[in-house]
């Protein structure tokens, strides 16, 4: 795809730097560099240039580098000006630009225009954001992965044999007195077992992109629990500083604290939450309410309770706290995984525990003196699915795994039509509707609203 304009935008973040890039693309870009740098660079060589204005004075000197079309990272004519990173100079520079005739990019423009010129697939696209945003060094790796073009590989290799398995089921269908086959067999014998083949080749990516959208989003863990329970000095444990104010005082927390941290690769996304009681005012109600609001959203739930409050409490054992607990439990919000936390136990003189068959899992720890903290992030990190960061993880999205998922039912329901003696018709639609679903996932069927909505989220100059 030629685009029509030439763009320009600021690639370097904002505030002031060592160094700052003003990137254009597009064809007008030799006309554009002949007026600021006097004349076009050699191709992909760093010349150093004066960068001048309209009157031919020097807005700032640097290095201009030149990639001429179609090998560039749009596709298109691209020239980076890289000169001193005062906020005031880039601006000056892209106002320049903008005076000859580029427009200001749209955030994540550079990126489209490499998609549609056929430079990344989409996937490899939305890593790049994914490169950039990412929040842990497994997320980058993960990420870096996908850029590379794994991800899209191994979607492609499913593609091609859910194509090639049509193409023996249809030849079938428009011959079927000829022997296409091999290896000997009825078409539906053999179909079934290349198709529960490929069936097995899914899941294997499903579980791979579902551990990389994990990765990628992070798990939100909403600390919960009756004031005075020790849900901040928790918060303040696992964040390893003082964000949340600790106090004797029921009732220090009234809004929602959050932290983000790192566990073990894992990007971990903290909630500590007011204590939930009835209301002394309308403040601490609205406090109750987000809190009860921000449990809906929660991967899971650390239910912190008060050791010495919660009743018998059997030697090592997590079923314990009798009713009243069961009572408080009842409370929380329908069919979200939690796992009650005893906290203070220090103060009990008891050592830490973790019991992983009751309903809901039971630990035993100390705020205060971190005892037990070890056992509480293995167990966040179990919560997570067993993520191995460093096999197999691919960066992806919500919308990949959803994608994964229609492909295998499509795929599922053909191979248990077969098993089920349906006619072999039904079987390549199946098979055809599953090549959609993946095509969604590299770009190759997209609505022009879903690319809006994806490359609107990047940065601008990228």
């Amino acid at each position: 795809m030629a685009a029509p304009d030439t763009i320009v935008a600021i690639a370097t973040a904002p505030g002031r730097g060592a160094v700052g890039i003003v990137r254009v693309s597009g064809p007008d870009v030799p006309r554009l560099a002949a007026l600021v740098l006097g004349s076009l660079p050699a191709p992909r060589r760093a010349t150093l240039a004066q960068f001048r204005g309209p009157d031919g004075a020097s807005l700032d000197a640097g290095l201009a580098l030149y990639f001429p079309a179609p090998d560039s990272f749009t596709g298109e004519h691209v020239l980076e000006l890289q000169g001193h990173g005062g906020p005031i100079v880039l601006d000056l520079l892209r106002r320049r630009l903008l005076v000859l005739g580029c427009r200001a990019a749209r955030p994540g423009e550079f990126t489209e225009r490499a998609f549609h010129n056929g430079k990344l697939d989409l996937a490899q696209a939305e890593a790049v954001a994914d490169l950039i945003d990412a929040g842990s060094a497994a997320a980058a790796r993960a990420a870096a992965r996908s850029l590379a073009g794994e991800f899209s590989q191994r979607v492609r290799e499913l593609q091609a044999e859910l194509t090639a398995l049509r193409v023996a089921v249809e030849a079938e269908l428009d011959f079927p007195d000829e022997d296409l086959g091999s290896g000997g067999g009825s078409v539906a014998d053999r179909s079934q077992a290349r198709a529960t083949r490929a069936l097995a080749a899914c899941d294997a990516l499903l579980a791979s992109a579902r551990r990389g959208a994990r990765l990628r989003q992070g798990l939100c863990v909403v600390i919960a629990g009756r004031p005075n329970a020790g849900k901040s000095s928790l918060m303040n444990r696992l964040a390893q500083e003082d964000v949340a104010i600790t106090s004797d005082l029921p009732g220090t927390t009234r809004d929602l604290l959050r932290q983000s941290i790192e566990l073990d690769g894992l990007p971990l996304h903290l909630v500590d939450t007011a204590g939930l009681r009835e209301p002394g005012d309308r403040i601490e109600a609205e406090g109750i309410r987000r809190a009860t609001t921000e449990m809906r959203r929660a991967d899971r739930i650390l239910y912190v309770v008060d050791a010495s409050d919660a009743g018998p409490l059997p030697d090592r054992a997590g079923g314990c706290g009798g009713s009243a607990l069961d009572a408080q439990l009842a409370d929380l919000p329908r069919g979200l995984p939690t796992t009650v936390v005893f906290n203070k136990i220090d103060l009990l003189a008891l050592t830490p525990w973790f019991d992983p068959t009751a309903t809901p899992p039971r630990l035993g720890l100390s705020a205060a003196t971190g005892e037990g903290l070890d056992l509480l992030r293995e167990h966040l990190r179990g919560a997570s699915g067993e993520l191995d960061l460093e096999a197999d993880t691919l960066s992806a999205r919500s919308r990949h795994v959803d994608a994964l998922v229609r492909a295998r039912a499509h795929i599922a329901e053909g191979v248990q039509a077969l098993a089920a003696g349906t006619l072999a018709e039904l079987f390549a639609e199946d098979l055809a509707q599953a090549q959609h679903a993946l095509g969604e996932i590299t770009g190759e069927f997209t609505s022009d609203d879903l690319l809006g909505q994806i490359f609107a989220s990047f940065c601008i100059g990228k």
